[in-house]
């Protein structure tokens, strides 16, 4: 199970993220820095440490590297809930709960998932009207589709990472 990231492990993967291509310790400075006062080196530090932890892979190019993450931050979030669900005695009240907190909004993005989930396995077929619907309506199928907010692939020869536990372990 994957901790929390911190405060600056958080804004660092941010960025890479939203990004979805290899980065640079230079890159991630001068847009944090648009935040916060912040060192090259600390920048660097910490993507060293989200190295480590297996979150991001690297590869060298110079005397650098350019950084990338090993999984999205769906699959992060993902794995958060999952943790933080099986540590409930009582699943289905966790659940309730967890309900009952959400938006209308984020209620209907979870039926879409739910919906988009199960037609693999059901063998249902979406319906011209959901097919044609817009992207950019709040919770729909193809946003649940979407790098952002979907979960990670199946591993191939372009993204053997994928599918893998958000550290890459």
């Amino acid at each position: 199970m994957p901790r929390p990231l911190g405060e600056l492990e958080d804004a660092v993967m941010t960025r890479v993220w939203k990004w979805n291509r290899p980065v640079t310790v230079r890159e991630v400075l001068e847009d944090l820095q648009k935040e916060r006062s912040i060192a090259y080196t600390t920048v660097m530090t910490v993507l060293d440490n989200l190295h480590q932890k297996g979150w991001v892979r690297r590869q060298a190019e110079g005397r650098a590297y350019r950084y990338e993450a090993v999984s999205t931050r769906a699959a992060y979030a993902a794995a958060l809930m999952n943790e933080a669900w099986s540590q409930s005695d009582n699943a289905a009240a966790a659940l309730v709960a967890f309900f009952g907190m959400m938006s209308e909004e984020q209620r209907q993005a979870l039926t879409d998932a739910v919906r988009v989930a199960r037609l693999p396995e059901t063998g249902e077929q979406r319906r011209p009207a959901e097919q044609a619907g817009s992207s950019e309506q709040a919770g729909s199928p193809e946003q649940a589709a979407s790098p952002e907010q979907s979960p990670p692939a199946e591993p191939s020869a372009e993204n053997p990472a994928a599918g893998e536990d958000p550290r890459g372990r």
